[in-house]
């Protein structure tokens, strides 16, 4: 990338994939292809059940009961407006309450602002610790019979923080509420047990997993899941259409309709096959070594401020620098071959508890090494002496 070898620092944007998920792609498309679940064919027999395949594998990826409680989407965006416009529409009401930690991004805020005015419920924010933690006491003192939903991530996109969701779950259904938890951030860094967590819907996006863009997946508990409704018709969600009564499929095919992004399944399987071949608790040691690295190495930069410092945290390091703007701060290091992101990262309530706009973040992978943080640092030793 210009001129040097790509360092890859913005993986909390979207992963690079790996040859067999590149390959697996390339097979599909060469020899495989075709549409599912209707076809008589032999070709539409066996893509069907390379789709199936990816659902039960997503299914033992999260620990869910049953591949019939996971759902299709095409990323965690999708997948919170669906629950939103689904659960949302048919569950809340005037007065009642959703509660939302600053830390989250624009997905798991807007999605319920807008079911919210619809509604006539309220989004309740939750603030956070100087550290970047949210402030738990608050959260408990906000809790109430009015709380009807608590939307959180499992790891923040811009600070890090892995807020203890179990807990904070489990005094969520003290009042009745529900959780959504957005593991958009998380499933790539650490081991995820959604019946661990005891969480009602929890989400993910493929492209920050090494997988295709445009595919993610939805859990949810199955008594939840046979509440709701559809969000969208057409074909794959019925049964029988006529124009005097139409019948419907049952979950999780019921809110998956038309056709799906089967090549993205296909690749999903891929990279949880790549991904789950290794130990997944020495990924998170490895993640925690390189940041901890990281986070001395970048200390040694005048005026570099990192964002939050939460006690259990991914690799994902926000930060400003002194005399310089985020974009500029990223136009340089891609000089050097080195991709960051900068703006405000969709998250600008979370940015805002700092009082700035806009940041620099460089977000880290388990393909990331030690020499791969050293050139970031050093690029940014010489932005700071050329100034």
């Amino acid at each position: 990338m210009n001129g040097h070898p790509l360092v890859w620092l913005d993986n909390g944007a979207t992963t690079q994939k790996p040859r067999q998920v590149i390959e697996t792609l390339a097979a599909f498309y060469g020899s495989a292809n075709s549409n599912i679940h209707r076809g008589a064919h032999t070709m539409a027999r066996e893509a069907t059940e390379a789709y199936e395949a990816g659902r039960a594998a997503v299914a033992d990826f999260l620990g869910a009961p049953s591949s019939d409680d996971i759902v299709f989407v095409r990323g965690t965006t999708e997948a919170i407006n669906l629950v939103a416009q689904s659960w949302g529409r048919a569950n809340l009401g005037p007065g009642d309450d959703i509660l939302v930690p600053v830390l989250e991004h624009h997905s798991n805020i807007v999605p319920w602002q807008l079911v919210a005015k619809e509604t006539r419920a309220r989004v309740v924010p939750v603030p956070l610790q100087p550290d970047g933690q949210i402030d738990l006491s608050a959260y408990a003192d906000l809790l109430s019979m009015r709380t009807q939903l608590v939307a959180i991530s499992h790891a923040s996109n811009v600070l890090g923080t892995v807020p203890p969701v179990r807990e904070m779950t489990a005094l969520a259904h003290r009042y009745g509420a529900k959780v959504l938890v957005d593991g958009a951030q998380a499933v790539a860094h650490f081991p995820v047990d959604v019946q661990d967590l005891d969480a009602d819907f929890y989400v993910f996006s493929g492209h920050k997993l090494f997988a295709p863009t445009g595919i993610g997946a939805l859990y949810a508990k199955p008594e939840i899941l046979r509440s709701m409704g559809p969000w969208q018709g057409g074909g794959n969600m019925i049964e029988s259409v006529g124009f005097d009564r139409t019948s419907y499929a049952p979950v999780p095919h019921l809110l998956e309709a038309g056709t799906g992004h089967i090549s993205g399944v296909v690749g999903l399987l891929s990279a949880l096959n790549w991904l789950t071949s290794f130990d997944r608790d020495a990924i998170a040691a490895y993640e925690t070594s390189l940041m901890a690295h990281a986070q001395q190495a970048m200390s040694t930069v005048p005026g570099l401020e990192l964002l939050g410092s939460a006690p259990e945290r991914i690799a994902v390091l926000t930060f400003t620098l002194a005399g310089h703007d985020p974009s500029q701060i990223a136009d340089w290091l891609d000089r050097d071959g080195i991709a960051i992101r900068a703006g405000h990262h969709c998250a600008q309530p979370a940015l805002a508890h700092y009082g700035v706009e806009s940041a620099a973040r460089a977000s880290l992978a388990l393909y990331n090494t030690p020499e791969e943080v050293d050139k970031l640092v050093a690029s940014l030793h010489r932005l700071q002496q050329a100034a």
